[in-house]
This record gives structure tokens, C-alpha cells and sequence, in this order.
């Protein structure tokens, strides 16, 4: 480990930090419905909108009917994305005649990026145009613009008193889409522009190497998908290297704003929570334990990726680990990016996280199994953290003889029990469909590797797709019927199935009556409540996932420390 290297992980931690006000008034703004210096132009884009599609945005929904909005506007999308990569084929925008996706891969491939997930089974490569923009790209918008909706709705569950509504879900989606997603992903694509990143409808341009042969540079809108990509915390590559691929993540510079990038509006999202309940020391707190979550799981991967590998070693190549790593980069900002993408339910890449070491593996892996909680997806992130915190007040409340409180508003057992279930959700997808990949013919066809490696591709898969991040072991086959469609499967499940209760949550906490703070309630603001929080979240991981962690990624590293190869 270098100070360059340490360097460059705490200058990005304090970035983001100083960044979590600012983006938290944004959004809180928005959250709120209030004007905005955006309203001069795009408020009568926001009436249009209502108008054609016949919506009163002030008209108040409840849980049950927002979420049945939400899920009935998931389905259609999906439907249309389907049909996109299904017969791109027969569709405009097309310039290098490209086949349309297979059944099974068009079906994976809508579900992925409806869920927000972006998980590829296929090289980004293979899609026209028309596949990349209107396919995917709108649903890197839409898929984020959902996430930061449920965001809103829990939070206001939280915020309100008494009453049924928990806002308009087709006013949130309008409104984050047209007042923070589109201006900040304009702003954010003229600067990827300015630093090389391709912004082209031509297809292809062909140039001649040094040595004189003929190499065929593909091309096409990159600079706009890349935007929402990172700031959605969508993740899915134009190219198949991702954002290892110069064209779609050219510099230094354009790395480092690629990974603040992915947390920005993640931790917006806590101050607003706190703001929203008039007490910012909660927002601070969440972020607290979320960045003390974070800074341990990057010191890991750092570390091990700059131990470098023994067996290696031992054969006279001295260093860090440099498999699978973008020189441009190197083994520092390749672990940062690592952690804040599985941090962050991104799944964009600029390194192979199948060619870290084993613990270096490990930490990106554990992000995802632990919830996608440590800043997490857009909205995903925030949601799923408070779930924990309901489930944190609850063993505190237990621990001081008192009903469990948090923000003013009792924990009772209809939101520990719908809390569970939600946390359930990831652990029975995750083990389940990783212990019928780990036996069944069609699953032991995917990995590249053998022995504790090739399971740990294995369980990364479903991991990945579980948790709604996209990346991958890399070494894994996934375009198959067989893996297409149980990560479709677990995308889904791993989305919704977790939206729901969370949404019901919402529903029974903003009818409830406050409860102002008394000398006898938990703090939920100080360092007690951050480590009770942390606490919680490891234990609940490591009770549920060791076993697994032990079959591949420890026991990779027990081998690779002994010299074991397969």
C-alpha cells in the first residue's frame, strides 16, 4: 500500500461527505414538490405530462395503491424493452445489421434493467443504437427514478402523522426524472464528452495500428448512457469491458467522477431523511455508520490487492495483484472502485473483481450479500438501510426494558415483521439458487474455474443479481437458458419482494401518532446507535452468509496462501 494510494481513498471519503448537503437540498427539494430554479423551463414540460397521461400529481396515494402503480408501470416497461432487444433486428438504428437477442436473453436483459440491476449476460457490443437508447438507457433513468421514489414514500412514512398518504408515485418518478436525473446527466455528459467519451450515432470507424494492420473501432452514443449509468447507479457497460474500456471511462480524472458519481445521490438521500423528520442528526448518523462500513471494506481490498499473490510470488513476479487491472489505474483505484460500485449497487467496473485475490473478491462479494446498505442503490440504498435501523430499535428497545422508538414514531411488530421479511428476501434467493447452481449439469457449466474459486463465481452470480448490483466473477458463462433465467428470477424477487413490505412499512408508520424524545428514549443519533447499527448489520451478515463465504472465497485464500491451485 502506497500513501498515493491512501491518498486517493480518503480525499474521495471527504468529497463525498461535503458533497451529502448539497445534494441533500436538491433532493429534499424536490422531495418536497417546492419550485426550483429548473421550474422556469421545465414546469410546463412536468404540467404536459400530467395532462397527456391524465394524472392529478397532488392527488395523494396509499401504500397499497403507490405500490401497485409502481409495479403495474415496472411490468409495461419490461414488456417494452423485451420487445426492443427482441427484434432489433427488424428495427431502425440498426447500421451494423446486429440479430436480435434469444428469448432467454432478452428476457434476462429487460428484467435487469427494470430491476435497476443491469446485470449483462451478453457483450454491450451486440446491441444497435436503438437497443442501447431506448432500450436500456430509458430504463436507467426510470429504474433509478423508481428506486429514489420508494426512497421518498419511506420517508415520508417516517416524516408524516396520521394519515393514509404517502404521496403521488407518478408525481415522484416526473419530478426526479425531469428535476435531477435529466439536468445533472446533461451536465454530466457534456463533461464525459470533453474528455474523450464518444457521443455518435456512426456505428464504427476503422483505423490503422502502428505496425500497420487494420483494426475496426466500434462507437455510438456512449457519453449519454454513461452519465446515467453511474449517477443511477445503473452500471451496465456499453462495451463489454465497461468502465475499463477507454471510451467509456478515458482518464484518471474521469474515474475518480465516475466513482463520486455513484455515491452522490445516495447520500443526498440521508440528509433528506433527516431533514424530512426535523432532526439532520439522523441523516448524519445513517451516513456515519455507512462510511465507517465503507472505509473497512476498501482498506480490505486494498490491502490484499497490494499484498499481491504468494503463488506468484513464489515464482519470482514480485508486486501487487495486477491481473484483471487497468494499468491506467492500478491496484488503489481499482479497489476503491470495486467497493463504492458493490457499495453501491452500480456493478460498473474498471478492473475483473474475478482476478482480485481471494479477500480482495471477498469485500465486494460481502457488500452485496449484506443488503446493498452501505450507501446502496438510489433510493434502494436508503430504504434498505432503514429497514436495518428498524430492526436495530427494536434489539435496543428490547435492551432497555422500553417500546421501541425511532424518529418520534413506535416500532411495533407489524413493521419488525414486514422488516424481516424484506431482509429475508435476499439470503433464501442468494443460497438457494447458488446451492442448485452448485450441483445441478446446467449450472456447473457456467464457471471458467475450478474447486472454492468456481463456486465463489457461482455464488457472486446470484449475489449480484439478488441484490440488484450487475457485476459479475467474470470468469462465469451466464447466457444460457439456465443461468438467464434464474438470475432473471432473482433480479425480480431480489427488487420487489423487497419493495413491497418496505412500502407497507411506509403505509402503518404514517398513520401512526409522534412521540416526541423522552430522557427514557434510545439516542439514535450518537456513536452508541452508529455501532449498534454496524453491529447489527455484520452480525446478520456473517450469521447468514459465513458458511457460503467459507466454501469459496476463504477457502480460495486458504489455498492460494499454501500454494494450492486447481
Amino acid at each position: 500500500m502506497t500513501l498515493q494510494g491512501w491518498t486517493l481513498i480518503l480525499v474521495f471519503t471527504a468529497i463525498t461527505i461535503a458533497l451529502t448537503k448539497p445534494m441533500g437540498i436538491w433532493l429534499h427539494a424536490v422531495y418536497e414538490g417546492r419550485r426550483t430554479p429548473l421550474h422556469a423551463v421545465l414546469a410546463p414540460v412536468e404540467r404536459g405530462f400530467y395532462r397527456l397521461a391524465g394524472i392529478d400529481p397532488n392527488a395523494e396515494q396509499g401504500w397499497r395503491r403507490y405500490t401497485v402503480h409502481m409495479l403495474v408501470f415496472q411490468l409495461v416497461t419490461l414488456l417494452f424493452t423485451y420487445f426492443i432487444l427482441r427484434f432489433q433486428n427488424l428495427l431502425p438504428m440498426n447500421p451494423r445489421g446486429l440479430a436480435g437477442q434469444d428469448s432467454h436473453l432478452a428476457f434476462n436483459t429487460a428484467v435487469s434493467f427494470t430491476t435497476n440491476t443491469n446485470w449483462q449476460s451478453y457483450s454491450g457490443e451486440t446491441l444497435s443504437n436503438l437497443s442501447q437508447m431506448l432500450g436500456l438507457t430509458i430504463h436507467n433513468f426510470l429504474s433509478a427514478a423508481t428506486g429514489i421514489a420508494i426512497a421518498f414514500a419511506l420517508i415520508r412514512g417516517f416524516a408524516r402523522r396520521e394519515t393514509s398518504g404517502i404521496g403521488n408515485f407518478w408525481a415522484d418518478l416526473t419530478r426526479i426524472t425531469l428535476y435531477v436525473l435529466l439536468p445533472a446527466c446533461v451536465v454530466y455528459a457534456l463533461f464525459l464528452i470533453a474528455c474523450g467519451v464518444p457521443q455518435t450515432f456512426a456505428s464504427l470507424v476503422d483505423a490503422q495500428t502502428l505496425e500497420g494492420a487494420k483494426q475496426t473501432i466500434l462507437l455510438g452514443p456512449v457519453a449519454s448512457q454513461e452519465a446515467i449509468k453511474m449517477l443511477g447507479t445503473n452500471g451496465g457497460g456499453f462495451f463489454n469491458a465497461n468502465s475499463a474500456h477507454p471510451f467509456e471511462n478515458p482518464t484518471a480524472l474521469t474515474n475518480f467522477v465516475q466513482m463520486l458519481s455513484i455515491f452522490a445521490l445516495g447520500v443526498g438521500l440521508t440528509w433528506v431523511f433527516g431533514k424530512a423528520v426535523n432532526n439532520t442528526r439522523q441523516g448524519w448518523a445513517i451516513l456515519a455508520a455507512m462510511m465507517l462500513l465503507f472505509l473497512g471494506g476498501v482498506t480490505i481490498a486494498y490491502w490484499q490487492e497490494a499484498a499481491g499473490n504468494p503463488v506468484l510470488h513464489n515464482l519470482g513476479v514480485a508486486g501487487v495483484n495486477m491481473e484483471g487491472k487497468e494499468v491506467r489505474f492500478g491496484a488503489a483505484a481499482s479497489a476503491l472502485f470495486a467497493t463504492v460500485t458493490t457499495d453501491a449497487s452500480c456493478g460498473a467496473v474498471n478492473a475483473m473483481h474475478d482476478s482480485f485475490t481471494a479477500l480482495g473478491g471477498l469485500v465486494p462479494l460481502f457488500n452485496i450479500q449484506l443488503g446493498e446498505i452501505i450507501v446502496g442503490g438510489v433510493g434502494a440504498g436508503l430504504y434498505g438501510f432503514l429497514l436495518f435501523a428498524i430492526l436495530a430499535v427494536f434489539v435496543a428497545g428490547l435492551m432497555v426494558g422500553r417500546t421501541p422508538e425511532y424518529v418520534g414514531k413506535k416500532i411495533e411488530s407489524r413493521e419488525v415483521k414486514f422488516a424481516v421479511l424484506a431482509i429475508a428476501v435476499l439470503p433464501l434467493m442468494i443460497l438457494g439458487l447458488s446451492a442448485i447452481g452448485a450441483v445441478l449439469p446446467g449450472g456447473l457449466a457456467g464457471p471458467l474455474n475450478k474447486g472454492p474459486h468456481g463456486f465463489s463465481e457461482i455464488l457472486y452470480a446470484f449475489s449480484s443479481g439478488t441484490g440488484n448490483n450487475g457485476s459479475a466473477f467474470a470468469g462465469l458463462t451466464a447466457a444460457t437458458p439456465f443461468y438467464d433465467g434464474l438470475l432473471g428470477l432473482a433480479m425480480w424477487v431480489g427488487r420487489f419482494f423487497m419493495i413491497v413490505p418496505a412500502m407497507a412499512i411506509a403505509g402503518s408508520l404514517a398513520a401512526k401518532k409522534y412521540h416526541p424524545e423522552t430522557t427514557g428514549s434510545f439516542p439514535t443519533t450518537g456513536a452508541l446507535w452508529v455501532g449498534l447499527l454496524i453491529g447489527l448489520i455484520l452480525i446478520i451478515g456473517g450469521l447468514t452468509f459465513l458458511p457460503s463465504l467459507a466454501l469459496g472465497p476463504i477457502a480460495d485464500h486458504l489455498a492460494m496462501i499454501h500454494g494450492q491451485l486447481f
